[in-house]
């Protein structure tokens, strides 16, 4: 009797002389051995299952007595191995603690790490032999390695989206899936600075989304989350990994402007309490002697870092009169030195494109100049429309109630002063003085106050014993955009004073500057701008040695005038007035005095506001003969 394999499984046949007997071959044998045969088959065929039966328990058994083997022989293989790593960690309980888990997987997942064995006859062709033992799992994802830095980490983040701040879990494409594991965790900069100092540039920041609130969670949990940004905002449910929070202790330090940080204190109540130091950096220094020599060996440690030529005396000189200039003070400094830089790179080109081995004071002034060239071309249309006609400025001969007055346009950062002419009329009414800019809604609040003061000084002046029956009016002629700021107020006021006076005003001067009710003229900015933008109209219709500017006396400290103003000035063709007050002023303006009260309060007939005093008054004695001979009239039916 012999045991085959079938289709169905293992079955008993009859045999003879060691080979199965076929059924045609078994029907011939003798009834009795047939049924003996048939009886014995099936005894045995029930011995058979209860053997098959067992065989899966004795499988199981035989692979956890070699599953107990492998890991009996591999502790002891990985015991000493352990042992000595512990050595090196035993004062860290959280590594001796994954140590040891490391060592039980190892013991646990001995079979994984058998080498593969060769092919087995009677294999499937195509079946895939074990892939070689992976350690992966046992790898360190180290995330951050200060071990070789000397002090505490500073980090610049330039770029601070949400993974590079917070972190990221990174993934991988297999068979069309996304998988990942603790290898793909990678670090962001809070992890980076861990323990040490954080740089962000706030404007950077506030233009990536979540990531301000992220940091300050970390910062008030003190604690790094690793999660991605559509967990962040609450739109992901997929499963990923969940990193250990990591311990934070770190200083976070932004870097803005101070209207960023006046803005977050007063919109963020968190703020303040996690960003408890403010250090406000001014941007400017004192022009003294000390800082001068200071600057001018930044100067030349700038040339020499960034490889340019060395500046002679005259020329660091003037590029310390171009810091002067752009801090738009005369007695300081500025601090924005990329300005500066950009002024020592074109002077150094223009140095080489004279084959000169020294920066000349003649490179500074031509990368100056080279620089405004290419920024002028609103400020040459400007100018163009004023000396075709197209705008109206005079800039000689005599008008009543007309001044040219002065403004700053900014475009970037290049600044041009823009003549404009300003107009007054005066009639009589009930003590009102109408800005035409903000009735029509182009004049800006600041413009607005400076008209308001006008009727404060002119009823001081004037309207001590009798009503300031006036009605005036002004305008800025042929503006065509908005007017804010009260620099013009001075202006306004010399043309109203012209007006009711009579006086004409000399159209060869320009004025700016701002006043208050007492009649003191106040300081202004952009004086430079302002200057130089009616020196310019009047050299390209020919100096006359009568045109000149204006300005606040207190804006006498400001200037930093262009080379070509300052020589017109030295020569004579060119002015520049200080004034203190409006009458002096007004003296400049009309060549007439303006003339001092006496007790009764009562100007000089022959001055401007003896003039002005007196139109007045003839305004307010036809007020009341107006209102008498309203009241005489009898009404009509």
């Amino acid at each position: 009797m012999g045991l085959i394999r079938t289709p169905s499984g293992l079955a008993l046949a009859p045999t003879s002389m060691g080979e199965v007997v076929s059924p045609e071959a078994f029907r011939q044998w003798p009834e009795e051995t047939q049924a003996k045969m048939r009886a014995d088959i099936a005894e045995l065929e029930k011995e058979l299952q209860e053997i098959l039966k067992k065989a899966p328990q004795w499988e199981r058994e035989r692979r956890e007595r070699m599953r107990g083997l492998n890991q009996e022989v591999v502790s002891h293989a990985v015991a000493l191995f352990i042992e000595e790593l512990g050595k090196d960690y035993d004062d860290l309980p959280e590594v001796m603690d994954y140590i040891e888990q490391v060592r039980a997987d190892l013991q646990e997942n001995a079979e994984e790490f058998h080498a593969p064995g060769p092919p087995q006859p009677g294999g499937l062709p195509g079946r895939e032999e074990r892939r070689e033992p992976s350690f992966r799992r046992y790898q360190v994802n180290v995330i951050v390695d200060n071990g070789r830095r000397q002090g505490a980490p500073v980090v610049y983040e330039d770029l601070p989206t949400h993974g590079n701040v917070i972190g990221r879990i990174e993934q991988m494409a297999r068979f069309g899936a996304l998988t990942t594991d603790f290898s793909l965790i990678k670090p962001g900069a809070l992890h980076a600075a861990n323990g040490g100092f954080l740089l962000v540039d706030a404007r950077k920041l506030f233009m990536q989304p979540i990531i301000w609130e992220e940091i300050k969670r970390a910062l008030q949990s003190n604690e790094i989350r690793i999660q991605g940004l559509t967990e962040a905002l609450g739109f992901a449910n997929t499963v990923t990994l969940q990193p250990e929070p990591v311990p934070l202790d770190v200083k976070v330090v932004l870097l803005g402007d101070p209207m960023v940080y006046y803005l977050l204190s007063g919109s963020d109540p968190d703020f303040p309490e996690l960003f408890k130091v403010a250090a406000d950096f001014d941007e400017q220094v004192p022009r003294n002697h000390g800082n001068t020599a200071r600057y001018a060996r930044m100067i030349a440690d700038t040339a020499s870092r960034e490889g340019l030529r060395t500046l002679s005396r005259e020329a660091t000189a003037r590029v310390i009169e171009r810091a002067a200039r752009l801090a738009a003070d005369s007695e300081r400094l500025t601090l924005r030195l990329r300005a500066i830089d950009d002024v020592l790179y074109e002077a150094d080109y223009w140095a080489g494109q004279e084959g000169r081995d020294e920066i000349g004071a003649g490179d500074v002034e031509r990368a100056i100049d080279a620089q405004t060239r290419r920024a002028d071309r609103v400020r040459e249309r400007s100018q163009e429309q004023i000396l075709r006609e197209t705008l109206l400025i005079d800039t000689d001969g005599e008008a009543v109630g007309q001044v040219n007055g002065l403004s700053v346009l900014q475009l970037g950062e290049f600044a041009f002063g823009k003549p404009s002419r300003i107009t007054a009329r005066v009639r009589l009414g009930r003590g009102e003085v109408l800005d035409i800019e903000r009735e029509v809604e182009m004049g800006g609040p600041l413009h607005s106050k400076g008209v308001l003061i006008l009727s404060g000084f002119l009823g001081a002046r004037f309207a001590r014993r009798q009503p300031l029956a006036l009605s005036a009016s002004l305008v800025f002629e042929q503006s065509y955009g908005g007017v804010d700021g009260d620099s013009a107020s001075s202006t306004e006021l010399y043309a109203l004073l012209s007006a009711l006076s009579g006086l004409p005003i000399r159209q060869s001067l320009a004025v700016t500057g701002s006043v208050n009710q007492r009649g003191r003229v106040q300081a202004i900015g952009g004086v430079n701008e302002k200057i130089e933008g009616f020196f310019d109209i009047c050299t390209a219709r020919g100096l006359t040695g009568r045109q000149g500017v204006l300005i606040p006396s207190a804006n006498v400290k400001h200037l930093m005038l262009r080379r070509d103003v300052v020589a017109a000035a030295a020569r004579g063709d060119f002015h520049v007035y200080p004034v203190e007050t409006i009458d002096q002023g007004i003296e400049l303006l009309t060549g007439v005095a303006a003339g001092v009260a006496d007790d009764q309060g009562n100007f000089p007939p022959d001055t401007v506001n003896g003039r002005a005093q007196a139109t007045l008054l003839e305004f307010a004695r036809n007020a009341r003969e107006f209102a008498a001979g309203g009241r005489d009239q009898e009404p009509r039916p």
